[in-house]
């Protein structure tokens, strides 16, 4: 479930914030066990007769335990690091797609734009404002120009 939640499509910060709870637990798992194992070690090192004969016998077992569950949890919070990272490189690469989207449809604002402000500044001199056609004409450019931007655009995917 929270693997799904990692690799889905839209950015959920229930996800990051679900992911940094286990994150949290772990480390506190691991501040448990750590000085858990180094009581067993030291009870299996100490000389004096502090624990009966049959307690020894199972004193190994359970420092054997507590390695594994260490090794276990030191795995687990790699494993969460690594989802975490997965998890904004997912969300970093959607909002490239984002951007992407946004800076095509930019652009397609932006041609019309450069085009149509030309003819706003108020020349007098400028060949094709005498024409009959020039205004159909104009319109007739910018739409081709918007066209062409757009097919463009949806060929290279931004769109």
């Amino acid at each position: 479930l929270l693997e799904k939640d990692i690799f889905a499509e839209s950015y959920r910060r229930r996800t990051v914030m679900r992911l940094y709870d286990l994150k949290r637990e772990l480390n506190k798992m691991r501040l448990t066990v750590a000085p858990l194992q180094d009581a067993l070690a030291q009870l299996q090192r100490n000389p004096a007769q502090l624990l009966h004969d049959e307690a020894r016998l199972y004193l190994r077992d359970v420092q054997d335990h507590a390695t594994r569950v260490n090794d276990a949890i030191d795995t687990l919070r790699e494993m969460l690091g690594t989802a975490l990272s997965v998890n904004l490189s997912m969300v970093t690469l959607a909002q490239g797609e984002t951007v992407k989207r946004l800076g095509a449809w930019a652009a397609l604002l932006a041609a019309p734009t450069l085009i149509t402000s030309w003819y706003g500044m108020n020349f007098t001199h400028m060949p094709e404002l005498a024409g009959r056609f020039a205004y159909p004409l104009l319109i007739g450019v910018v739409g081709a120009a918007c066209v062409v931007l757009y097919r463009l655009f949806k060929r290279s995917g931004w769109l």
